[in-house]
């Protein structure tokens, strides 16, 4: 049996290309939607993927079982678990017509690939529809699974949320009785040996759950022993008190990839190539119609940046705040380093911002001043500065660091909303008042700065975030 993991640094994604080597078929487990990195690993070890797998309906990513479908024939397997609510909807509309070749599961299901044995596992709790897949590679003589691909029901060190379907998709009420039917579901472990390794959709810095470990695989024994949210299953409403508390605040964008797969993600067929542009053409845009980002480190674009444009450096946690900042049908123009301009538009396509119309090489901003057009600066402030202006009565503090965090200390009288949900609560910051913005260290308050400013806030960013302020009060 072959087995890779294809990770996803940005979106701490994980997906899995399992292969018979025997027969030389392969499938792929939760992919993302610029597949060619699969069929390209696939054909590097003599492999040729012949189905697509999903363990449920993802929120954080485009999934990519549609365009393997398209561009290799896949057949595709998918949860036909859960209520109407949570069916796939695409499976009948393939873009040349008729039906793809799938088949839908049911728990305790069984499938093969080659001479491995799939078996699927329904686990609810995170979403409805949720299911597991075990894998038994049978040409090596064994009659138990190697490993259990988790999806987002089991991660190292946690388990997937369960209040994602009221906290992102706005279903009221729905974060309580999700978690007792996981709290349910962890008895189905009991039923798989401890020797089992336990490969995950996801790690460390992922928004699906509240504390995943950085390790990127276990065994079910080792979580059964030491993972804290299993461990906190010793009743019932002690586990729903622990999995519901301190959950972040989920990206703008969840909701939105729950909507796009499920009613089917738009096929591709290869990479978008948008157009590089002028600093002519660039002069024109209208920044409020056509989003402008730029991805220059946060101290380049606070000297000198296009009127209105987002600020949104090349960090792993680009792909959620894009998310977070843009409208998914909004017009984008990137400012960039050639160099990134591939690895920029795989980030962007796999959230699905797909509208992207051209791009700038950022070595060219030093040319856009003219007569009619001035780059323009971000007020940025030291602790030691910010003290002196707290008396201010034009002044409004503005944290965007996670609730939890606010919690644990503050700065006097400041209001908090998360960087990841700043566009559904404009309504509640002040726009009559210069806003001091802060978060931990400085750099999730820079972007939010930019995005307020794009929107017409008078902002100043806290240089250092909180632990500034902190230092500077001793």
């Amino acid at each position: 049996m072959f087995m890779r993991m294809i990770y996803d640094e940005k979106l701490a994604q994980a997906a899995y290309l399992i292969g018979c080597q025997r027969s030389g078929e392969a499938i792929v487990i939760d992919p993302q939607r610029d597949v060619d990195r699969y069929i390209n690993l696939a054909a590097q070890n003599d492999l040729q993927i012949i189905a697509a797998a999903e363990t449920h309906i993802h929120a954080d990513f485009v999934s990519g079982s549609r365009e393997l479908a398209e561009q290799t024939n896949a057949r595709v397997y998918l949860s036909d678990e859960g209520d109407e609510d949570w069916k796939y909807q695409w499976l009948d509309k393939k873009q040349a017509g008729g039906s793809y070749d799938h088949q839908l599961l049911k728990d305790g299901d069984v499938f093969h690939i080659g001479n491995i044995k799939i078996q699927a596992i329904h686990t609810p709790g995170h979403t409805p529809e949720h299911i597991v897949f075990l894998i038994t590679d049978l040409g090596a003589g064994a009659d138990e699974p190697i490993g259990m691909a988790s999806g987002d029901f089991v991660f190292v060190g946690d388990l997937g949320r369960p209040d994602l379907l009221e906290t992102a998709a706005g279903q009221a009420g729905a974060m309580e009785p999700s978690a007792r039917r996981l709290f349910s579901t962890l008895a189905k472990l009991d039923q798989v040996p401890d020797f089992v390794q336990v490969w995950p959709a996801h790690g460390a810095g992922s928004a699906c759950g509240k504390a995943l470990g950085a390790v990127p695989t276990s065994t079910i024994g080792y979580e059964k022993r030491f993972n804290p949210a299993i461990r906190a299953a010793e009743t019932e409403q002690g586990f729903i008190d622990f999995i519901l508390s301190g959950q972040p605040e989920p990206p703008m964008y969840f909701a939105t990839m729950k909507r796009v797969n499920k009613l089917g993600p738009a096929v591709l067929a290869e990479l978008p190539r948008p157009p590089r542009m002028t600093i002519d053409q660039l002069r024109t845009v209208d920044p409020m119609q056509i989003a402008i980002v730029d991805t220059r480190p946060w101290e380049a674009f606070r000297a000198g940046h296009v009127p209105r444009s987002i600020c949104l450096p090349h960090t792993n946690s680009f792909n959620s705040d894009a998310g977070s900042y843009l409208a998914e049908t909004e017009p984008i123009i990137l400012i960039i380093d050639p160099t990134r301009l591939e690895e920029t538009v795989r980030d962007l396509i796999r959230i699905g911002l797909d509208n992207i119309q051209g791009w700038v090489d950022a070595s060219d901003l030093e040319q856009f001043d003219d007569a009619s057009h001035k780059l323009t600066t971000t007020a940025e402030v030291s602790a030691s500065e910010a003290i002196t202006m707290l008396d201010s009565s034009t002044l409004a503090i503005l944290d965007v660091r996670r609730a939890t965090e606010f919690a644990e200390g503050h700065i006097p009288k400041a209001i908090n909303i998360a960087h990841t949900r700043i566009v559904s609560r404009f309504n509640e910051i002040p726009s009559d008042h210069r806003l001091l913005v802060y978060c931990l260290r400085g750099g999730r308050s820079a972007g939010t700065c930019s995005l307020l400013q794009r929107h017409g806030y008078q902002v100043i960013n806290l240089a250092g975030g909180v632990l500034a302020w902190q230092e500077g009060q001793h």
